[in-house]
């Protein structure tokens, strides 16, 4: 299959004196969002954001520049080409600046931005295999600095499949700090008997195999679902809620979730726990192959 046509960014990954040439697709896809306009609440007219200059009245967008306020109203206009002038052909690049292991880099820094490098060219398909297959061996990633949309942007570079991909990531000090929020987090005694039912419990529900395209944006899918029946001049139901059972403390509710857990593993009706903490013999973890693999309805659809 042939790759999309249209690329997001060109450049080079350069590590020391090696330069592979690459080209960037956008790993994110945006053609499944549902956008919603803003409309006057009594007549439903579209609203319109107007750039207005004080003095001059409304304008359009060629006549309209970026500046910078060192002072109250006083402002210093920044050109484009004059940035341009500040950069080198090394901006292009994607320099790596050396490897770290795979999962040196907490997912809390990820930005959600994420490309599909490809070699640009035959000069640059056998370094692009070799970096590839170097850090595939060598169960590494790259980090590495490269300019995107006009400003320098830390990335990590990592293989996938027969590709290396590229995610943007946050600089530390654009991530808040884990100590602020702990000191809310107190330190707990835990009992015995609730750590073994906790266990007991993530071990029944373990997944033996987990596929993520089973998993869907269900806002999108219910927001088009109020969407036709809108269109369609129907009214819009609430959808039931199911009473959730009531539990009188902890342990009951660790016993009960147990209990549902094994339940759905061995494919059988749920029964109550024991109340030692551990399971009935008879109702001890199945093998993961005895697993079946069940399907969730959503209200809605």
């Amino acid at each position: 299959m042939a790759a999309p046509s249209r690329t997001s960014w060109k450049g080079f990954i350069k590590l020391s004196l090696i330069s592979v040439p690459v080209k960037a697709f956008t790993a994110n896809e945006t053609s499944g969002e549902v956008h919603l306009n803003q409309l006057h609440k009594g007549c439903n007219s579209r609203i319109k954001y107007q750039k207005v200059c004080p003095e001059h009245g409304e304008l359009k967008s060629e006549a309209i520049v970026s500046g910078y306020e060192y002072t109250k109203d006083q402002y210093v206009v920044v050109d484009p080409d004059e940035l341009d002038k500040l950069r080198t052909k090394t901006d292009r690049a994607v320099s790596i600046d050396g490897f770290i292991p795979a999962d040196a880099v907490d997912g809390l820094y990820f930005s959600g931005k994420t490309h599909y490098l490809l070699p640009d060219g035959v000069a640059g398909a056998r370094p692009y295999a070799l970096l590839r297959e170097g850090m595939v061996k060598n169960e590494v990633c790259a980090i590495a600095q490269v300019v995107m949309s006009g400003r320098e942007q830390l990335v990590l570079v990592r293989p996938h499949g027969k590709m290396l991909v590229m995610t943007a990531l946050h600089y530390p000090q654009r991530v808040r700090k884990a100590d602020e929020f702990e000191e809310e987090v107190d330190d707990i005694e835990l009992k015995p008997a609730e750590v073994a039912l906790t266990n007991t419990l993530i071990g029944a529900s373990k997944l033996e195999t987990f596929d993520l395209d089973s998993y869907s944006d269900q806002y999108v899918t219910k927001l088009k679902k109020v969407i036709e029946l809108k269109v369609a001049g129907k009214e819009i139901v609430q959808a039931p809620d199911h009473e959730e059972p009531k539990i009188l403390n902890l342990m009951d509710a660790l016993k009960k979730s147990v209990a549902e857990a094994q339940a759905r593993l061995a494919g059988a009706p749920a029964a109550n726990g024991d109340s030692d903490g551990e399971a009935p013999a008879s109702k001890k973890l199945a093998p993961s192959a005895g697993r079946k693999k069940g399907t969730r309805k959503v209200e809605g659809e």
